[in-house]
């Protein structure tokens, strides 16, 4: 007979009662031989021997096709390094000889924009240059996010945040290995830094990457560049989108709309504003002279304006509440998307909602459709996106505001005129806040919208954006099945 009274027992009944749900994962450990600390450069960290990076390095090793170090004579890379370092004296994008200059973040978008310009009658510019199928990895910061230079990358300028990748042949199929949670693992299986996390391009030498048969080879690369391809051209139709909008408005280049000041004899940016025009905000930023010049121009001639809260316009504006978080595994949650991720065609966050519990939310404020209009609501503010077909599967974070057009008919022309650097300073105007930027709902309602008086051009800039918003799917769809074939070579073992 078990005595019920005998603590173990206890103990044991206790123990069963124990939900480990929202507990932290069990303590994970290995031994590391000394040959292995020898062959990893002397490093101690635990990092630095990852027991994920060792199961996927494991699995590579034994695959049926074979295998090669990444940086190796057998191997699918022929130059591996990063862009050179120098003092970098930012211009104004008007300037002779500007280039855009991106960071390592923001050359994953799906159409980086740079915000800052350096002119190469300034600098050398070529230790900043990339070439049209180079492979960018990020290296420092948020480590091992891979981008695949088109076009559109090429015109800029990228940090020497970003490693450069020059593979021997196949850079699509490289790339889609990089892509995957194996290849993930093992780039960040190589992390190192005490206080920001970093890898280096000789770290590659040590990235085992599967083999495959040649035709499987090119069949990936070539979907990868199709889906790049596919991005050139969905850029390239915004850029027309927003041409026609600009002839139509006949509106002039932002930098060079003249603001005037108060008082020109000081240094200090100084202006006036009207009694009537405050609106009841009282912080400079909403007067600036530059929003003047903006809205004088866009209704100069516009058939008429209207409140981007009107009907015509908008169904709804949200913002998602704030409310405590359930975190699930990929399987069983749905992406939960934050201001940084909405650029990105095919966002990498981690984070999944449980779709029990958050089933409402879910359906309601958190819920994408296809062809909303995306916002940050925190930090980096002005930027939007028109959300694609496979956004539907995703939701938002309360740190994003949700513009949801009032049908197809406008929703591609509403979504070029919020693109544009107008639409960008009429957002921007909304921002309050004195630490962390921020903007709501109601503050965003308030921007006026221009219509064109030539029915027929207002709906072929908005075909042209729906358009584009299309081949982004596409290029979605293309991306996943190499990926989705690079993982079947992954699991093919021996």
């Amino acid at each position: 007979m078990v005595d019920r009274s005998n603590l173990a027992y206890k103990f044991q009944e206790v123990e069963k009662e124990i939900d480990y749900t929202y507990l932290p994962d069990q303590l994970k450990y290995t031994s590391v031989s000394l040959s292995e600390v020898l062959n990893n450069n002397l490093r101690f960290e635990a990092s630095a021997f990852s027991i994920d990076a060792k199961i996927a390095k494991e699995k590579i090793l034994n695959n049926r096709n074979g295998y090669a170090y990444a940086w190796s004579i057998n191997g699918f890379i022929k130059d591996c390094f990063y862009g050179g370092r120098a003092k970098r004296n930012y211009v104004a994008k008007n300037t002779q000889g500007a280039i855009g200059f991106l960071g390592s973040a923001e050359m994953l978008n799906i159409y980086p924009k740079a915000v800052k310009f350096l002119s190469s009658n300034v600098i050398n510019i070529k230790p900043f240059k990339v070439d049209k199928g180079t492979i960018l990895i990020s290296r420092s910061g948020t480590i091992g996010k891979v981008t695949f230079v088109n076009n559109t990358l090429s015109k800029n300028l990228i940090s020497e945040h970003a490693i450069r990748i020059i593979a021997k042949e196949y850079a699509g199929y490289l790339f889609t290995f990089l892509q995957t949670n194996t290849g993930q693992t093992l780039v960040k299986g190589n992390i190192f830094g005490a206080v920001v996390d970093q890898i280096e391009p000789q770290h590659f030498e040590n990235i085992v990457v599967p083999n495959a048969p040649e035709t499987l080879k090119k069949e990936i690369h070539e979907l990868v560049i199709e889906s790049y391809d596919l991005r050139d051209e969905s850029n390239d139709l915004i850029d027309k989108a927003e041409s026609i909008l600009y002839k139509e408005l006949q509106l002039k280049p932002i930098e060079e709309l003249k603001t005037e000041y108060f008082d020109n004899s000081v240094e200090l940016r100084n202006y006036t504003t009207k009694l009537s025009d405050l609106r009841l905000r009282l912080d400079g930023s909403f007067h600036i002279p530059i929003v003047k010049q903006v809205e004088s121009a866009l209704k100069k001639n516009a058939k008429q304006l209207i409140k981007l809260s009107d009907s015509i316009l908008t169904k709804d504006i949200v913002l998602p509440g704030r409310f405590s978080r359930t975190y699930v595994d990929a399987e069983n949650g749905v992406q939960f998307l934050g201001g940084r991720d909405l650029f990105q065609l095919n966002p990498t966050t981690e984070k999944h909602l449980s779709k029990v519990v958050h089933k409402k939310q879910l359906e309601g404020d958190l819920k994408i459709s296809k062809n909303d209009i995306l916002t940050p609501s925190r930090g980096t503010i002005g930027k939007v996106v028109f959300a694609p077909e496979h956004f539907s599967a995703k939701a938002i974070s309360d740190n994003i505001i949700n513009i949801r057009p009032a049908n197809e008919n406008i929703a591609g022309y509403l979504f070029a005129i919020l693109n544009s650097e107008y639409g960008s300073i009429l957002i921007k105007r909304q921002i309050y806040g004195g630490v962390v930027d921020a903007m709501e709902p109601a503050m965003l309602s308030s921007i006026d919208i221009p219509l064109l008086r030539n029915d027929k051009k207002q709906k072929e800039i908005n075909d042209l954006v729906l358009l584009a918003n299309e081949l982004r799917y596409k290029a979605h769809l293309k991306e996943q099945e190499a990926i989705k074939r690079m993982e079947n070579i992954i699991n093919d073992t021996k």
